[in-house]
């Protein structure tokens, strides 16, 4: 079936290359690495001003003095106008600016004149997009407002020139437009002019942070290239290969930057974060101009969950929410409205569970939408095409106990603007819900933990064929509790947690292994990679420290105590995952990583007490 859509694929790429040779744009319709084309070239020697930084993860170069630029000839080939329709990816991460400091991202300046014709620079929580009007000589500028840039995080924004709009958006976010009182100057000449990267060529307005991607798409909107993305702060487009080599080579040609990465030393004891009861699920987000926020899954119906925000180095809480026995809060977004839903479990007709929508007045969440569910243990939120999808996991049906029944696929209506049942897919005691994508192809793929009878049964992976999911492959699994999908280095991974064995026969075992699976191309199905003994394992989340890739489980129970031990493995290549780390839990039924100002995190919720646990990672 991926085959017929692989072909289908390069039957359209090849057509609209035979339809496009009649007429050639000033440069090729494809990404133009700009920062690629500003460092120098295999053999050349890098600017001694020029470092390689590891923070927080990814990769940056920090310019400070160096002058990095190339002749706007090079990519302008067939003709010298600058496209009328265009978009500018940038990943930066900027220090806190001081009032009235400009710095410029790009620039592009007639080497003549010293004139500038086009920049993108960043001022104290602003955006600015300047262009110099070809014959009549007169300037305009673009601000976008309250952008929150300068905060010493990595992000990705995406600026689209299109006609009279430009079209902002900030971590795969919330889209910001402006409209021109002129449209972009259909015929700005570049005759004669040059690119700089990080400067406007004066020794004035130098960019200071860290410089990631700088990327030049003619032509369209870049955004549905990048979203949805799992870590939209750093969504890649083009980024240079130096960037992305871990680690590097010893026959690397490349130019060689002064570099020192981030390791993981230990993880050491941050907050006590006591709960109003037993807590199954941590859903971290942030809301722009607001901050870093935790929504707790509680037990007890009668007190309900949490809302948490981060202040002054930790979480203290927010706002109150009211749940029946929640399982699991999924944050999204759709348009400009910002979105929590909740799975309630408790089994008491009409069972439901309520999406809350921020209302940015109040500055809280407020009721806004009742979906019938049966049990439910998950949601999950996705993207396809432009339109917004949930879906959940029901697990049990109240009034006859049946675990073999339907889950739901919701889709928001834009008229409405209500989520509407768009599908139904059967499941038996789903447990958990993931969405990735592969290439151009979108997955879904569901715990299933007991059919009635045993734990031991499939979980089946999804994929969108046809405006709907339809059947992909089914796996093996052992009380499936958790699915985490992950990339290394190109290749694509499953997890799954897997918690218990129960049949109608034997004894019961906790301690059974959980498995890591990889998608092969040869064979275009998941093949099992390694085996990790685990204890009644609920979850697993994957991170990165600098260059290194590591994996946590909650290992919740092993059939005599929950006071067990869970386990930090680290990515060591043809290895696989190995023990670096094991951290005392209780009860551990959920891990999050979560980075702020104040370095990088772990946050564990113990579905056994109301002590969930934040840890911190040191690193060296």
């Amino acid at each position: 079936m991926l085959a017929c859509c692989s072909l289908l694929l390069t039957w359209v790429l090849v057509a609209t290359r035979v339809q496009s040779q009649s007429w050639r744009p000033c440069t090729d319709l494809l990404p133009l690495d700009l920062l690629a084309r500003a460092l120098p070239r295999p053999g050349q020697a890098p600017p001694t001003q020029v470092q390689m930084v590891q923070s927080k993860g990814s990769r940056g170069l920090r310019l400070a003095g160096a002058t990095l630029s190339f002749p706007a000839s090079q990519i302008f080939t067939n003709c010298d106008y600058f496209p009328a329709e265009f978009s500018l990816v940038a990943t930066i991460k900027i220090p806190r600016l001081r009032q009235k400091r400009n710095e410029y991202l790009f620039s592009v300046v007639d080497e003549s004149s010293d004139l500038l014709l086009l920049g993108l620079r960043v001022s104290e929580n602003r955006l600015h997009f300047m262009t110099t009007s070809s014959g009549a000589g007169g300037r305009g500028r673009l601000s976008f407002k309250n952008v929150g840039l300068d905060d010493n995080r990595w992000h990705t924004v995406v600026l689209a020139i299109t006609g009279p709009y430009a079209t902002l958006t900030v971590d795969c976010g919330l889209p910001l437009e402006l409209k021109q009182v002129q449209s972009f100057p259909g015929a700005l000449s570049t005759r004669g002019s040059r690119f700089f990267v990080g400067s406007r060529r004066r020794g004035r307005g130098r960019f200071s942070g860290l410089l990631r991607q700088l990327v030049l798409l003619p032509g369209s909107d870049a955004t549905a290239r990048l979203c949805p993305t799992s870590d939209p702060s750093l969504a890649e487009l083009s980024v240079p290969q130096i960037l992305k080599s871990t680690p590097l080579q010893p026959d690397h040609q490349g130019p060689v930057y002064p570099y020192d990465p981030e390791r993981l030393d230990y993880v050491e004891d941050y907050q006590d974060l006591y709960t109003s009861s037993e807590t199954f699920d941590v859903e971290l987000f942030s809301i722009p101009s607001e901050g870093l926020f935790m929504a707790a899954a509680n037990r007890d119906s009668l007190s309900g969950s949490s809302l948490y925000k981060w202040r002054n180095g930790s979480f203290q809480l927010y706002q109150n929410m009211s749940t029946q026995e929640a399982r699991a809060w999924k944050h999204f977004t759709v348009d400009d409205k910002i979105f929590l839903v909740v799975a309630n479990s408790r089994e008491v007709e009409p069972e439901l569970s309520i999406i809350y929508r921020w209302n940015h007045r109040r500055r809280r969440f407020l009721r806004y939408q009742t979906l019938e569910t049966h049990g439910a243990l998950d949601w999950e939120a996705f993207k396809i095409h432009n339109h917004s999808y949930l879906v959940v996991a029901n697990h049990r049906r109240a009034r006859d106990s049946n675990h073999n029944i339907q889950s739901v696929i919701y889709r928001w209506n834009p008229d409405t603007k209500l989520f509407e049942v768009n599908q139904t897919l059967s499941t038996s005691g789903a447990y958990d819900w993931e969405f990735f994508t592969v290439g151009p192809y979108h997955f879904l793929v569901v715990a299933n933990t007991f059919d009635g009878q045993s734990t031991t049964i499939s979980s089946t992976v999804y994929v969108w064929l046809d405006g709907r999911f339809q059947t992909f492959q089914n796996i093996p699994t052992v009380g499936a509790t958790d699915w985490e999908t992950f990339q290394i280095e190109g290749r694509f991974f499953l997890a799954v947690a897997n918690s218990q064995k129960i049949s109608d026969r034997g004894p019961s075992p906790y301690s059974i292994n959980s498995t890591v699976y990889e998608l092969s191309a040869l064979t275009q199905t998941f093949i099992r990679f390694q085996d990790i003994l685990t204890h009644s394992a609920v979850d697993w989340e994957f991170f990165t420290i600098g260059d290194e890739k590591f994996l946590v489980v909650a290992n919740s129970y092993d059939g005599n105590s929950h006071s067990l031990n869970s386990v930090v493995y680290r990515w060591q290549g043809y290895e696989g995952f190995v023990p670096v780390h094991s951290l005392p839990t209780f009860g551990c039924r959920d891990w999050e990583h979560f980075s702020t100002d104040e370095g990088s995190f772990l946050i564990y919720s113990s579905a056994t007490t109301r002590l969930s646990k934040v840890f911190k990672l040191k690193t060296y």
